[in-house]
C-alpha cells in the first residue's frame, strides 16, 4: 500500500530557512526540500554546519526529501557545461551527507531527434552525473512537465542504466498542454520523487493555470495508484508559485493530501 509522506519546498514558505523549518514542522511535513543555492550551499556546509543542520531537522522531526539545484541552463548546452555537472554532483554529495538521496533540477530541452547535437551533449553529460550517482549514493531527479513523458522516456532510454530518475509534476504537464496521466503510464518505474501540484485550463485566460491540489485537472487517485503498483516510497512535495498566504495555501494542499489518504 502507498504510504503517505509528506514534503513542503521550503521556499514555497516564503520564510526565513529557520523559520521556514519550523512552519513545514507545525503544517505536518515529514520531509523539506531545501534550495542548495540559496538556503544552503556546499561551500559552506562544514562538517560542523552539516552536523548542526542535521540536529535541527531531527528535533523537528524532519528529514531533507531532497536537495533542489537549479542551474541557469540546461544540460544540453556546453557552454560552461563542466562547471555545472562538477556543482551538480557537488549538491549530490551534499545531498547524501544530510541523509537523502536525491537532487532535483530542470535538466533542460530535451530533442525530439536523437541525432540532435544537443542531444548528444545531454546524453553525455547525464551519463556522467549518474556514473557520480553511483559513488554519491544521491541521484539526479529530473523535473517533468516541459516536454511530453514519451521524450523523457526516451532520453532515460538512450542513457546507461540508473543514470537519471524522476521527479513528476502533473501540475506542469497540464500547464504545458500535456497528459500527466499517460505520462505517468509511460515513467511510473523512473519516479523518484512527485511533485504535489494541481492546474488547469483557464479558458477566459486561454492558458492553463495552477491552482490548489483537487480543484484541476489532475487524476489523483489514476496517479497514486499508479504509484502503488510501482512500490513509490518516496515523498509527496507540496510546490507553491508565489501568491500570497504563501503558509495558508501550503497547508491546504497538506491536508488535501491528508484526505486523498484515509
Amino acid at each position: 500500500m502507498l504510504q503517505l509522506k509528506k514534503s513542503i519546498r521550503l521556499e514555497s514558505l516564503r520564510l526565513p530557512f529557520k523559520k521556514a523549518l519550523l512552519a513545514a514542522a507545525n503544517l505536518g511535513a515529514d520531509g523539506v526540500e531545501i534550495n542548495g543555492r540559496t538556503e544552503i550551499r556546499s561551500a559552506d556546509m562544514s562538517r560542523t554546519a552539516i552536523r548542526h543542520l542535521k540536529k535541527l531537522l531531527a528535533d523537528l522531526n524532519l528529514q531533507v526529501s531532497a536537495i533542489h539545484f537549479p542551474t541557469r541552463r540546461g544540460f544540453g548546452i556546453s557552454d560552461d557545461l563542466d562547471r555545472r555537472i562538477d556543482a551538480t554532483k557537488s549538491a549530490m554529495t551534499l545531498a547524501y551527507e544530510l541523509g537523502c538521496n536525491l537532487v532535483v533540477n530542470r535538466i533542460g530541452r530535451i530533442p525530439e531527434d536523437a541525432e540532435h547535437p544537443e542531444f548528444d551533449v545531454l546524453v553525455q553529460a547525464l551519463s556522467d552525473i549518474g556514473n557520480y550517482s553511483q559513488k554519491s549514493g544521491a541521484w539526479l531527479a529530473a523535473r517533468t512537465g516541459s516536454e511530453p513523458g514519451s521524450t523523457m522516456k526516451n532520453l532515460i532510454e538512450a542513457l546507461p542504466i540508473h543514470s537519471l530518475v524522476v521527479d513528476f509534476d502533473p501540475g506542469d504537464f497540464i500547464i504545458n498542454g500535456f497528459s500527466a496521466t499517460e505520462a505517468m503510464q509511460l515513467l511510473g518505474s523512473h519516479v523518484r520523487s512527485f511533485r504535489a501540484r494541481d492546474a488547469v485550463q483557464d479558458l477566459s485566460l486561454g492558458r492553463s493555470i495552477e491552482v490548489g491540489l483537487g480543484q484541476g485537472s489532475v487524476d489523483w487517485p489514476t496517479l497514486l495508484g499508479t504509484l502503488e503498483e510501482h512500490n513509490y516510497s518516496g515523498y509527496l512535495t507540496v510546490e507553491k508559485d508565489g501568491g500570497e498566504n504563501s503558509t495558508e495555501a501550503v497547508g491546504q494542499a497538506m491536508d488535501y493530501l491528508t484526505q486523498l489518504f484515509r
